[in-house]
C-alpha cells in the first residue's frame, strides 16, 4: 500500500490547499494552521520528569502570514511564517486531522 502524501500544496489567499494522494483535498485556514503549530516553542515539551513546560510562543496570536514551506522527509511539511518562525513540522496525519476539523467546522 502506498503511503499517504500530498500531491500538490498551494497557498490561496489565507488558505493552504492540499491535494492528497488518496484524492482528498483539504483547505486549511492559515490562522488555524499557525495556531496548531506542533513545535516545542509553541506547545512546550515534557522535561525529564514528564512535566509539560517550555512554551515560549503563543501560536494563536502569532503572525499567520505564510511565506513558504519545505517538505520534510516523506512525512511532513514545515511552514515558514512571516514572523520568522519555521521550526514546526506538521506531520501528514496532523494536516489531515486539521483538514477534517475545518470541514466539520
Amino acid at each position: 500500500m502506498e503511503s499517504l502524501r500530498p500531491l500538490a500544496v498551494d497557498k490561496i489567499g489565507d488558505v493552504l490547499a492540499i491535494a492528497w494522494s488518496d484524492g482528498r483535498e483539504d483547505f486549511l485556514a492559515l490562522p488555524a494552521l499557525r495556531a496548531a503549530c506542533p513545535c516545542a516553542a509553541c506547545n512546550g515539551e515534557p522535561d525529564v520528569t514528564g512535566k509539560w513546560s517550555g512554551k515560549i510562543l503563543d501560536a494563536r496570536s502569532a503572525n499567520a502570514d505564510l511565506r513558504g514551506w519545505e517538505f520534510v522527509g516523506g512525512y511532513g511539511l514545515q511552514p515558514r511564517w512571516g514572523d520568522g518562525h519555521a521550526s514546526g513540522i506538521y506531520a501528514y496525519p496532523l494536516l489531515r486531522k486539521l483538514g477534517k476539523a475545518e470541514r466539520e467546522g
